[in-house]
């Protein structure tokens, strides 16, 4: 076989090679589908599970818990009725530990968030709420003396259709050793920067700032304390004006103080609130600033 011979056959096998590679790899190359493009996965947001605050408080072997609890909707100091069976038995069970330990308090703490609206007449709506419990364990039989009330500021909480599922806790605690010490510091509080409300020509309402709210809930915690202590509420005014008239509008001034404690779970028959009307200023009517300073009530305690 002449060289240019062995190089034809050469050629030949290479062509053949070729053809048949391209017949069995390539000819499904028509066919093959298009790569598609990676999509991002939509992932669906998570909705966060409400909070939940139990029914539960113990000292030592004594315990009672129970996820059932007194609810509010937000931005509301009224629990939701009717309460369960649980709270119901739960409130029997600590009047019953109460009555036995008269050296115990149960320690009553609201939650509550900043975003809420507060329309109660206590600073925040986490004591506004804490004292809602109060009044129904005073109900329930429960002394005013062994229930100590507080609010505190819960951001974390997560509501459920509108409603803060039992934000309130329990603590049962030993009374304070100095418990005669703190009720003598908080009625020297008082006494020395006495809650006085500055009214608008004619007006007998006003809206307490968060200051004078702490002060009303300050009274309101030394006469729940104290059986025997009262307060007075006096009504004044300017000088414009009739006298017969200034005196029943210093009267509606005091009214309105009077409601506003009430409102802080305070009877009726603490309160004396009456009126001077014009009869007692402490700045002269000439000006208007003296004017304004006239048209107050002042509300001081009696120990």
């Amino acid at each position: 076989m002449t060289k240019t011979t062995t190089n034809l056959l050469l050629m030949l096998i290479t062509i053949l090679a070729g053809t048949y590679f391209y017949i069995t790899c390539c000819s499904s190359c028509g066919t093959m589908k298009k790569e598609e493009p990676l999509q991002e996965k939509v992932v669906a947001p998570v909705t966060p599970k409400h909070t939940s605050y139990p029914f539960a408080f113990s000292d030592g072997e004594y315990a009672y818990n129970e996820n059932d609890n007194y609810n509010f909707n937000v931005s509301s100091s009224s629990f939701l009725t009717p309460l369960s069976q649980k709270v119901i038995d739960g409130l029997a069970s600590l009047k019953t530990f109460l009555d036995e330990n008269t050296d115990k308090v149960i320690n009553v703490t609201g939650y509550y968030k900043s975003d809420e609206t507060n329309n109660s007449a206590f600073p925040n709506l986490g004591l506004a709420r804490a004292n809602a419990v109060k009044n129904h364990m005073l109900e329930n039989g429960i002394s005013s003396s062994q229930i100590n009330t507080m609010g505190e500021l819960m951001g974390t909480m997560i509501a459920k259709d509108n409603v803060y599922m039992g934000p309130v806790i329990y603590g049962i605690d030993a009374k304070a050793d100095n418990a005669e010490e703190e009720l003598q510091a908080l009625f020297d509080k008082i006494t020395s920067d006495p809650l006085v409300l500055y009214f608008e020509t004619n007006q007998a309402a006003i809206n307490l700032t968060a200051a004078q709210r702490q002060k009303v809930a300050d009274i309101s915690r030394y006469l729940d304390k104290v059986d025997v202590a009262t307060c007075s509420v006096i009504g004044h005014t300017d000088s414009v004006g009739p006298s017969a008239p200034n005196l029943r509008l210093g009267q509606e001034r005091a009214d309105f103080a009077k409601d506003y404690l009430i409102n802080n779970g305070i009877a009726s028959d603490r309160i004396n609130a009456t009126s001077k009307g014009e009869s007692q200023p402490i700045a002269s009517n000439t000006t208007k600033s003296g004017q304004a300073k006239n048209r107050r009530t002042v509300v001081t305690l009696n120990k």
